[in-house]
């Protein structure tokens, strides 16, 4: 995490508190351009022109308030980078003009999860761009946006802006690989071929494991799985069952199943899937959450003796990101489906909704930040 001295306070000449635009979620499934007030930086926080703002799927699951996670009215918006205009009262390391990004969980820093690096398991956890009832914290779709100075990062110039909001999505699959720890040469399956399961496939590749298998219902993905480094792809959906598809798996594995098993879809079936895929005393991460509830193969779990590990955002994972990212270990330029201003969201959450064939990211630019 970056430290940060104290120096002389900043003068606004009147910028903060002036319009600007924002994409608010107004009511379920209406977004509508509206004018806000640029926020105020508190002393320990930065304001950062936003220069571009990933939609991310969980946006997209709470468009339609089905999470319950996305409260009318709200600007949502958390996979962002930008540009920093003003810096708080005392200023930290961070000047003016320095390109960012930032995490998107906020936390108290003080905590006993904050004190062991466990962030993304702070007591006082917000998520930018979340309204759950318990908090409300506008997010990223707009011009500007103010973040604490401790979860921001600098950006190297290799990295486009667009490309900087994918880091958010980076760092959440390198923390599941952290978590699942892998060794070196193991064979892995990877359940969802989405956003975060591509990325997963690549962290896994970064992380030394020898054969990774992609499965998915949709066969463009799988192809461009086949491109980022999976071994095999296994097409799901229809008819095919999870146990026909673990059934695979251990005829790709000499009949045992795989090492690892990482699965970021979170429905019945697709966990299900990745538990009868799994070796006897295999781990099974799960890091897709579409489901709040799920059945359990219980006798499966407790006499093949598998650990079942839950994998929540990012802890302290947003520097590797950056660097795998600037060195093209991960790429995230194949996933990149458009770049468009703010003003056109509301037609891009509509497609993506729609669940649009070939249409996986698509980041939003409020300004033009040079």
């Amino acid at each position: 995490m970056p430290r940060f001295r104290i120096s002389t306070p900043i003068v606004y000449h009147g910028f903060v508190g002036q319009p600007m635009q924002a994409l608010q979620l107004t009511e379920y499934r209406k977004l509508e351009l509206v004018d806000l007030q640029v926020p105020a930086p508190a002393p320990d926080e930065v304001l950062i022109q936003v220069a571009a703002c990933g939609i991310c799927g969980s946006d997209v699951h709470g468009y339609d308030g089905s999470t319950g996670r996305r409260i009318p009215p709200l600007v949502m918006g958390h996979e962002a980078a930008g540009v920093i205009v003003a810096v708080g009262k005392p200023a930290q390391t961070f000047s003016v003009g320095e390109r960012v990004t930032f995490d998107s969980t906020i936390s108290c820093g003080t905590c006993r999860f904050c004190k062991t690096d466990a962030i993304n398991l702070c007591d006082r956890r917000e998520v930018l761009g979340v309204s759950c009832g318990d908090y409300r914290r506008n997010g990223a779709f707009a011009e500007y946006v103010a973040v604490p100075a401790r979860i921001a990062y600098r950006l190297p110039d290799s990295l486009g802006f667009a490309e900087a909001a994918m880091i958010e999505a980076v760092s959440v699959a390198l923390h599941a690989v952290r978590l699942t720890a892998p060794e070196q040469g193991s064979a892995a399956l990877v359940v969802g071929a989405g956003m975060i399961g591509l990325l997963v496939l690549q962290s896994l590749r970064v992380a030394g494991c020898g054969r990774i298998y992609v499965t998915d219902i949709d066969a463009g993905r799988l192809q461009l799985a086949k491109k980022l480094g999976a071994t095999e792809t296994i097409e799901a959906g229809g008819a095919t069952t999870s146990d026909e598809i673990a059934e695979r798996v251990r005829a790709l594995t000499g009949g045992h199943g795989v090492d690892v098993a990482l699965e970021a879809v979170g429905t019945a079936a697709t966990v299900r899937t990745a538990i009868a895929s799994a070796r006897k005393g295999a781990t099974v991460t799960l890091v897709g959450n579409l489901a709040p509830e799920v059945p359990l193969p219980l006798q499966s779990v407790v006499t093949r003796q598998i650990r079942l590990q839950g994998s929540c955002a990012s802890a302290g994972e947003y520097p590797q990101a950056i660097e795998l990212m600037a060195n093209k270990k991960i790429d995230v330029a194949p996933m990149l489906s458009a770049v468009a201003p703010l003003a056109e969201g509301p037609r891009w959450f509509e497609r993506l909704y729609a669940h649009e064939a070939n249409l996986m990211k698509v980041v939003l630019t409020p300004g033009s930040v040079g």
